[in-house]
Order: C-alpha cells, then structure tokens, then sequence
C-alpha cells in the first residue's frame, strides 16, 4: 500500500488534474461537485470542506487507451460517470464500473489536515512524480469593463437552449460570444444535475442564415494571403489569425446543430425502426464541443496579442459557414461534412503546424495549439458517435451514409496525408474517407475546428 500526497487542497483548484507517479503510472483526478449518495457499493469519496468531491481513477481508458483526463462527465443515479472522449465507453468514477462489462481501476482519496492523498493498494513507496492541471480555461479579455455596452446580454431562467442558441449566433462581438458560449455550457450542465433540467425549446426559436460578424474583412477562401511557413513572427501570426478565425465558427457550427436540428427525429422508413427524438445527451455533447471551441477561440485571440497583433488584423473567409449552408436540410449531412471532415482534416494538419511553430521556439504557441488539437480528436469522437447512433436507429451503415453525403454536400477531394492515428481514436478507420471525393471543387480542403 502507497499512500502518495498529492498536495495541499488549497492547490487543486482545476476540475482534472493529470498525475504521475514515481514508477511512470499514470492517473486522472477528479474535482466534481457534492451530489446526493450513491446507490452502489463504492469505494469512498474524499469531501472537502468546501463540498467538492475528488475521485482517482487510471489515465488510460481499459478499452483502448483513451484518455480519461479528456471524459464526458455526467450523472446517473446519483453518481458521477467519466465516458471515455474516444469511444464512450462509461464508467462510474468511484467503482470503475462500466456498461459495458469491462472495469477502470479507482483508487480512493481522502483529505486529512487540508492535503490530499491517493490510495495505491497494489503497489509501496510510491511519490508524485508529477502534476498537471488539465486545461479547461478560457482567456477572457482583462481589465475592467467601462461602457454598458461591453457587458453581454444574459436571457433570464426561463429561456430554452434554442432561445440561448440563436442569442449567441446573432452576438457579434466575439468576447460577448465566448462569455455566453461558456455559460451557457455551465448553466445547461448544472441544470441537468437538478430537478428542473433546462428546456430544449425545440421549433420555437429560429436561427440566422449567417451569425453575423464584429469589424472583420471577409474574402473569399482562395483569396487569403499565404501565410508562409512560419518561420517569421509575421507568418506565424497569420497562422493564428487564420486558426482563430476558424475557430470562432466552430463556435456557432457546434451552437447552431443543435437549434437547427433541435426538433429531428430519426427515420422509420425501415421494417422495424421507430422515430426516436435526439436525446439531451445529444444537446450535452455538441455545448461541451461549443465550449472548447470558446477556449480554442480565446487562446488564439490572446496568444495574437501577445504577439503584438489582434484579431481582425487581417482579412477573414467564411468557408466553413458556406457548408453549413449547404447542409442545413439534414442533420446526417451536417455530421459528415462538418464534424468528419472539416474537423477530420484539423487532425491531420495540426501536428505539422505545431512542429513549424516548435521549429520556431514558440513553445506559447505550441501549449496552445496542442490543447486544441487533443480537444479536436475528441470533437470528431462526438460527430462519430451521433452520426453512428442516427445510423443504429435506422438500421443504416454509417461508413455509407458518411459517404453518400460527402459525395453530395462537400466540394473537393477529401485527400492526405491523413493521421490515420488521430482519426482511428476518433472512431474513423480507413474505409470512412479513402478514396473519397465529394463534388467538383479547386481549392483546399478548409481544417475546421
């Protein structure tokens, strides 16, 4: 038995801290809020006086080695269940148990003189090696706020998820959007925890053709300025402006899939399926897409500062919106197009943008862009996963229907090098998108997300 000190309480202050221990074991640890008593026989949970609960349990998913500092979190009967972010597989973070019958090792946590401890039982002297929290921060603007009009319009308790949707796709000001993007994730996932979860509204709000946009110059996609290689500070900030950029409509994709597509039933065409309606677990994961891309938008926009430069220094496209446009009759098509290749095609640029940026001794930048790209994997997990739900609901292939509407709805060949690694993680195996092309287009592939 180890009993390894983590640290004083006062420290851990993150929702996730990632741990390692001196024979290279790898844990996640858990910071959630006090809920009611489990049901089941666990081990125990540390409380803080601060009514925060912590939980530790193995960095590695069991199945396949997803990283649990990355997992959905939710409640069922009473307990907290960590869903691993690359094939949903569940488990009860006190337990380790899982729906589908395989088991995470837990280890306890307790609390004594206001220093927190981790129970190893299979292994003796142990220490910490290391702690890191995870990041789940956002860069707000600093300094003090002077005219009313840089404060963002909250709706009262009363609005629906669509009526918050179509708000933050008609606020222009980025700083306002990111502001409400976050609380509105953290109302909605508060919410469920209690008894008067939020409304969907579904069919009662609608959103724009286009969320419109705060003092941007927009060009055409081909017409964007080369950004080079980035060995220069010049290229390298246009790299950030143009990730930026792509970043703050991933905000408004991941917001308006769930106005737009809030009433969508699956088809009952086929013998023996029902329609069924998209469950709020749908809702959860596209708000928790929406907030990482608020952060994702926010580092950039901050890391452009510091820099010396700003967002909207330079010209903007609206590429990533024209196929939205394009797939706004159907909620399959938007998955596709959206979330499994735009997004897709984030995973196979993203490490050799960071490698330019490392090459340049940016290491700023390269924390930033490694946060998004470890996010990214698990945004792509979320179109697989909903994609592949609609499919088991209507008794179709979700490897052909990715594909059939690929060839209707995108422009261009979807082509590589692909990160066969990324995209497997993410669910993607090779017969989603080799030898793919969509319809007749020149340009490039736009990395969405």
């Amino acid at each position: 038995m180890s009993v390894v000190d983590i640290g004083p309480l006062a420290d851990l202050r993150h929702a996730r801290h990632s741990i390692t221990l001196s024979n290279g074991k790898r844990l996640v640890l858990f910071r959630l809020p006090k809920i009611g008593q489990s049901d089941t026989v666990a081990l125990p949970a540390a409380e803080s006086p601060d009514s925060w609960n912590y939980y530790a349990m193995e960095a590695e998913c069991p199945h396949a080695g997803g990283p649990m500092a990355e997992a959905h979190i939710d409640i069922e009967n009473s307990s907290y269940i960590a869903s691993c972010p690359w094939h949903a597989y569940d488990f009860n973070v006190e337990t380790g148990e899982s729906s589908y019958g395989i088991r995470a090792c837990t280890f306890p946590v307790t609390i004594q003189d206001e220093r927190v401890s981790i129970h190893i039982a299979e292994a003796n002297h142990l220490q910490l090696a290391r702690i890191d929290p995870v990041s789940e921060k956002v860069k707000f603007k600093h300094g003090s706020r002077i005219e009313p009009s840089d404060t963002p319009t909250y709706l009262d308790t009363d609005s629906s998820l669509c009526d918050w949707c179509v708000h933050i796709l008609n606020t222009s000001n980025p700083e306002h959007k990111i502001e409400l993007t976050t609380h509105l994730f953290s109302l909605f996932a508060t919410r469920e925890q209690s008894s008067s979860p939020m409304r969907i509204g579904a069919d009662a709000a609608t959103p724009p053709h286009e969320p419109p946009r705060q003092n941007l110059t927009q060009v055409k996609p081909g017409a964007m300025p080369k950004a080079g290689k980035g060995g220069s500070l010049k290229s390298r900030i246009m790299m950030l402006h143009a990730l930026a950029n792509i970043e703050q409509w991933a905000i408004d994709l991941a917001i308006d899939i769930m106005v737009r597509f809030a009433s969508f039933q699956t088809s009952a065409a086929s013998e023996g399926y029902s329609a069924q309606p998209l469950p709020r677990a749908f809702f959860y994961d596209w708000l928790k897409v929406a907030n990482d891309e608020a952060k994702h938008f926010s580092l950039l926009r901050a890391r452009l500062e510091e820099l010396g430069s700003h967002f909207g220094a330079l010209p903007v496209h609206h590429g990533l919106w024209e196929s939205a446009v394009r797939t706004a009759h159907d909620l399959r098509a938007r998955i596709s197009v959206i979330a499994l290749v735009h997004e897709a095609r984030g995973l196979d640029v993203n490490p050799m943008t960071i490698e330019k940026f490392r090459n340049a001794k940016d290491g700023e930048s390269v924390d930033a862009l490694s946060i998004i790209h470890n996010d990214e994997i698990t945004h792509v997990t979320t179109g697989h996963r909903w994609l592949t739900w609609i499919c088991q609901q209507e008794g179709t292939d979700p490897v052909q229907v990715f594909r059939g509407n690929v060839q209707k709805y995108f422009r261009g060949v979807v082509k590589g090098p692909f990160n066969a690694e990324a995209r497997q993680q993410a669910g993607m195996d090779k017969s989603y998108y080799e030898d793919l092309q969509g319809q007749p287009w020149q340009g490039e592939i736009i990395a969405g997300g």
